[in-house]
């Protein structure tokens, strides 16, 4: 099997050639996690694990975890600082990226109909980079309009993507609901069959933005929930995006078994069977932030803990400077190796390993 970088180059990839590292993960049967930055920090450990592994990476940033960039004294009543951290962020991975020698998908996370702003304030952003660079800055971006009615979401999603499409940007869309709470989008207490997406919504979807481009994936509910839960409190059902694929393959003779792009939203803390199901029906994406965020924590818990004696003082009574225990250069970076480990088994547990 050739590896992704036959066919994609190492760095930020523009959205054409997502779209072929989405076609090798589809034809090689494997999906790329996606994990959410909320610092540089963050996003170099993620870059370092897929670099380890030999794995292409998405890296993404939400709404809140722009707004964190940018700064939490910033006023963000107009996604201001939303807008601005996103894209600081997007310079950051752009310049750091090819210096790891993999390829990277630089994506914007859950965007909902009231944060529209800040998608608008990306787009902006993505057009003065394309007119300079020929790419955009972003490879993709998601919108999110599934509290939405069908038509007002697939409505919606056509309008950006056309705007997109003229830069051959990636768009990912979600339709029927993920569970749970993420980033301010609380789902907790939505009824249960909003969480199963149906074949007919999924190709309604497929059909009117295959008219527009091929860069396109779609996040289908089949029981998902954002956050880690006690396991037998969430019920997932990735067989049924086989049903999914095989309604689309049906009513467009397609060449492909299954020609979707499909995206595991609420990954963190399921099942390895659960994920071997969901990318042997089509997911090429899955989102893995809560278990991230718990490595990066345990990280420097595990640390804080060994050296508690020493961090109670920056002097010693004996005179013995704690300084080099301290140093944020330190005690940040026992966090990076547990998410370079987390971010690693994410990659086998989804086939990426050694792909490149």
């Amino acid at each position: 099997m050739p590896g992704a970088l036959s066919v994609v180059p190492a760095g930020v990839l523009s959205g054409v050639d997502a779209l072929k590292l989405f076609e090798h993960a589809r034809e090689n049967k494997y999906a790329i996690p996606a994990v959410n930055i909320t610092s540089s920090s963050v996003a170099n450990a993620v870059l370092e694990a897929a670099r380890d592994i030999k794995a292409p990476i998405i890296l993404q940033v939400s709404n809140g975890g722009g707004a964190f960039l940018a700064g939490k004294g910033l006023a963000n009543d107009k996604q201001q600082a939303s807008v601005a951290g996103s894209v600081a962020l997007a310079h950051h991975v752009r310049t750091v990226a090819p210096l790891y020698g993999i390829p990277v998908i630089l994506h914007s996370d859950h965007c909902a109909k009231k944060l529209l702003p800040w998608f608008d304030g990306m787009l902006d952003a993505d057009e003065a980079y394309y007119k300079v660079n020929g790419v955009p800055l972003f490879s993709s971006h998601m919108l999110d309009l599934s509290e939405e009615s069908d038509e007002e979401n697939i409505g919606t999603c056509v309008k950006y993507f056309t705007r997109m499409a003229k830069m051959g940007q990636w768009l990912e869309m979600e339709i029927g609901i993920t569970g749970g709470e993420e980033d301010g989008v609380n789902n907790e207490n939505v009824d249960a069959s909003s969480l199963m997406t149906k074949p007919e919504q999924v190709y309604a979807v497929h059909k009117a933005l295959s008219a527009i481009s091929p860069s396109f994936s779609i996040a289908a509910a089949f029981g998902n929930v954002h956050g880690v839960y006690k396991p037998g409190n969430v019920k997932l059902t990735p067989e049924i995006l086989g049903e999914h694929q095989k309604y689309a393959h049906d009513q467009d003779k397609s060449k492909h078994e299954k020609p979707l792009f499909l995206v595991f939203h609420g990954g963190s803390g399921s099942s390895k069977e659960e994920i071997k199901t969901a990318v042997v029906n089509g997911v090429v994406k899955m989102n893995v932030d809560t278990d991230v965020q718990w490595a990066y924590l345990s990280g420097h818990r595990d640390y804080i803990v060994k050296n508690l004696d020493r961090l109670r003082e920056q002097v010693m009574p004996d005179g013995t400077p704690n300084k080099k225990l301290f140093d944020p250069r330190v005690w940040v970076r026992e966090g990076e190796k547990y998410i370079v480990e987390r971010v690693k088994e994410a990659c086998v547990d989804l086939l990426t390993e050694n792909k490149l």
